[in-house]
């Protein structure tokens, strides 16, 4: 389904001059909706009593909104244009798919890549985008590490991994890969807002958009919920699924420690302040299970002189070989409590399931390979392929129908 679009490209260095031009105006556009970070009663940034209201008090935004910036002609004119381009831009994504965790190092880039390479082996046509401005990690776990986008006249053309995985990030558009990107809220908001406005996802659009964001509830989740919200929202048909958030759901990903817990609940009370539906929590990194031919032995100590690896192996071809076909389990993180699937009852969403700690789907991500295709057989490919399957049946893809045929746009 999915096919490069055809255009005459321009270097990346230009791309990169088109941007800086562009951030300030970009990042500077009103917004209709209630901010995220908005007191609890907002009456909304283009009311009458912006502002004035009490439930104004204290809000971080009482100032601009009082000024009346938001309700102007000029702004409610400029907000409609926004709204326009996000709405044209988006029009042929049937899914937007956020991943989210309030913890950082809990696995939310790998499982990100891992769905999206999943899905795309499965034919479906699916965008990867990267809004971790200051920390993308997608590239090279998607393996287009060191490759350029390119503009045409229809906009940016993604970096392709396969013929159905395109990936867009900030991390195409710098010139040097350890480069530090030290951003305030507003620039990191205007390249956003170009990713999803700007960027060309081919002829066919996409079944599935998985954006991988940054950990916590600040800057650039605000701003994805929000301009989802302006391109897709429908508050007249309340049957919609989009009616309530632009965003057609949120996957969030957890350890199962209270360390992270704790930061992730929070990131649950962000999707439901927010309206984004939650798809469900994925347990990651729930004990390690590998088999025992792939173990390490030492004698003592974990150093490289005490290993003893092939003698233990030898002993047990000799002795027991029966237990080289075995696998070994082993609780890296203790559970706290009735650990993430009870967090997921307690918040009312679903428990999509565990993902075990597994060396081979470090490797695929380190290789920028699909994990399912290239280690089909490891300890975490089942419960991943299971996570996958839970995705798209409550997001399901339709088969477009013309004169009551089937029409299948995919390869």
């Amino acid at each position: 389904r999915m096919s490069q679009p055809i255009g005459r490209a321009q270097s990346t260095p230009q791309l990169k001059t088109q941007f800086l031009i562009h951030h300030k105006i970009m990042s500077t556009t009103p917004t209709e909706n209630p901010p995220a970070n908005a007191n609890e009663g907002c009456v909304g940034p283009t009311s009458q009593s912006a502002g004035k209201a009490s439930a104004c008090a204290g809000c971080p935004n009482q100032s601009a909104c009082s000024s009346g910036a938001f309700s102007s002609p000029a702004a409610l004119a400029a907000k409609e244009k926004e709204r326009a381009e996000l709405r044209n831009a988006l029009s042929n994504v049937t899914h937007v798919v956020l991943v989210l965790s309030g913890k950082g190092g809990v696995g939310k880039s790998t499982v990100a890549t891992q769905i999206a390479q999943t899905l795309s082996s499965r034919n479906y046509s699916v965008g990867l985008l990267d809004v971790d401005i200051c920390g993308p990690s997608i590239p090279r776990m998607a393996g287009v590490l060191h490759r350029e986008v390119h503009q045409s006249q229809s906009g940016w053309e993604p970096v392709y991994a396969n013929a159905n995985l395109a990936v867009m990030s900030i991390s195409f558009l710098l010139e040097e890969g350890d480069a530090a990107v030290v951003w305030r809220g507003p620039r990191k908001n205007g390249l956003i807002k170009q990713f999803l406005t700007e960027t060309d996802w081919g002829v066919g659009g996409l079944d599935y958009l998985i954006v991988d964001t940054p950990p916590g509830t600040s800057d650039e989740h605000i701003s994805i919920v929000q301009y989802l919200n302006d391109a897709r929202s429908d508050g007249g048909d309340s049957s919609n699924i989009h009616n309530k958030s632009g965003a057609s759901g949120a996957i969030v990903v957890t350890t199962p420690e209270e360390v992270s817990m704790s930061d992730v609940r929070k990131e649950l009370n962000f999707c439901k302040k927010t309206k984004v539906p939650v798809l469900g929590i994925v347990e990651n990194m729930s004990g390690l299970q590998i088999r025992v031919s792939d173990l390490k032995f030492f004698q003592d100590g974990a150093d490289e002189s005490s290993e003893c690896t092939s003698r233990a192996m030898e002993m047990l071809k000799e002795k027991c070989p029966e237990v080289l076909s075995m696998m070994a389990a082993a609780e890296v993180f203790p559970p706290s409590g009735f650990g993430p699937k009870g967090m997921a009852e307690k918040f009312n969403v679903p428990y999509l399931g565990k993902l075990p700690l597994d060396p081979n789907l470090l490797k695929s991500c380190e290789e920028g390979v699909s994990f399912v295709d290239t280690y089909g057989s490891s300890p975490a490919a089942s419960p991943l392929n299971d996570i996958v399957d839970k995705l798209i049946i409550a997001l399901p893809v339709e088969d477009d129908e013309e004169e009551g045929e089937d029409v299948d746009m995919r390869p």
